[in-house]
């Protein structure tokens, strides 16, 4: 996969936040060296978060996110405003841009603050130096720029690129429980819920891990895993699953060898794989009446059949002969609060960077309201959960 390739939610979120004219969108523009950003003197121009996956040296593959500024006005402008904070649930490094006439205010602290608390790296860019002569001095993370005249841009692309190599992650899909030469076996069905002509991208991410391993590994469909299993002059190290057939698939997989699903193992990929195993043993707990929040990271066009809004509430139902009330959001969509649910369902999030997936599972763990991903709950429903965790002996003990 080359760079440019890269996708969105293992790229490097960065974003610029302020108030209105401080000239983020300006700044935004100067750093990409493209015209990313509509720029007007008029205050408020930029209406909603604007978001570009790109090239931007010298880090390489990021997001760059431009945001509404945080003193618009109005019962509209409270709206934006809300949209540039939750911005903050996705950002990796923070750029927070003030007017150098106009010095940092009591909202651009509060946001500072904020940054701070949630322990994202970030700088503050004082920016159209260029219309001030006596200039203060500045600390740590804080740098004079002018949009205008070019002044330190270069300067702040190299403290983001700092930033940035220190954000990324070591993690591994699966190639950490391989050796080289090893076999994996990928179930993947190809169903109407199926992209047409594709994988998925949790499909396509553990392949190229398993290459990049040097191991081998062999795809088939639900149907075919006894046949190809039976064909196979070695056995495989490791069969995985997409959740939806986690049963079929379990009664086929001796034993012997290890099982999981594509979703478990982006669970830990994105750090939240014990917290989401501990929310596994509340479904049992589930009674008539108790609101039950179905998320997915992505949107999509759903069918008959879907998983989320329709597998998945049946196999619940049937699990714990009760019948919950269910809310359904996609994308972006999170409530911020979560007090009140029972109990949250999320998909993998292969389409969430972690900071977001994380920021998800924080907001369950600060309502104190479980949360389990489709992986999990799905296993735990066809009793083969502490099966499918045997990969993570660790994670695995919290069941004892």
């Amino acid at each position: 996969m080359s760079l440019n390739e890269t996708v969105s939610a293992e790229r490097p979120h960065i974003a610029f936040f302020g108030m209105r004219n401080a000239g983020k969108s300006s700044l935004v523009n100067a750093v990409t060296g493209q015209n990313l950003a509509v720029v007007s003197p008029v205050k408020g121009t930029t209406t909603d978060p604007v978001k570009k996956a790109m090239e931007l040296l010298p880090i390489g593959p990021v997001v760059i996110i431009d945001t509404p500024g945080l003193d618009d006005e109005g019962e509209l402008g409270a709206l934006r405003v809300q949209r540039a904070r939750e911005i903050l649930a996705k950002t990796d490094i923070a750029v927070v841009v003030v007017d150098c006439a106009q010095g940092t205010g009591k909202q651009d602290e509060e946001l500072i603050a904020l940054i701070q608390e949630k322990g994202l790296p970030y700088i503050v860019a004082f920016n159209k130096a260029d219309l001030v002569e006596n200039r203060k001095d500045l600390g740590p993370a804080q740098l004079f720029v002018s949009a205008k005249t070019g002044e330190n841009i270069h300067q702040l692309k190299e403290m983001l690129g700092s930033f940035a190599s220190k954000t990324g992650s070591a993690k591994r899909i699966v190639a950490d429980l391989l050796e080289p030469g090893d076999l994996a076996v990928l179930v993947t069905p190809i169903d109407q819920a199926a992209p047409k002509g594709r994988l998925i991208l949790p499909q396509q991410q553990t392949m190229r891990d398993i290459l990049d391993a040097h191991c081998a590994f062999v795809t088939c469909q639900p149907e075919e895993l006894a046949a190809t299993l039976g064909r196979l002059a070695v056995a495989p190290k490791i069969v995985i699953t997409d959740s939806q057939a986690f049963g079929k698939v379990a009664a086929v997989v001796p034993k012997e060898i290890l099982l999981t699903s594509f979703s478990i193992l982006f669970a830990r990929y994105k750090g939240s794989l014990p917290v989401l195993v501990e929310g596994a043993a509340r479904l049992a707990q589930l009674k008539d009446g108790d609101k039950v929040l179905i998320s997915e990271g992505c949107t999509h066009h759903r069918q008959c059949g879907d998983i989320g809004t329709v597998k998945l509430p049946a196999w619940i139902e049937e699990f714990t002969g009760a019948r919950p009330q269910y809310t359904f959001t996609s994308g972006g969509e999170f409530p911020e609060k979560l007090e009140g649910y029972r109990l949250v369902v999320h998909c993998g999030g292969c389409m969430l960077n972690e900071k977001e997936m994380q920021s998800r599972v924080a907001r369950a763990r600060q309502a104190e309201t479980p949360i389990v991903n489709y992986g999990l709950a799905i296993a735990q429903m066809h009793g083969i959960l502490a099966r499918s965790l045997e990969p993570f002996p660790a994670v695995k003990a919290l069941l004892e």
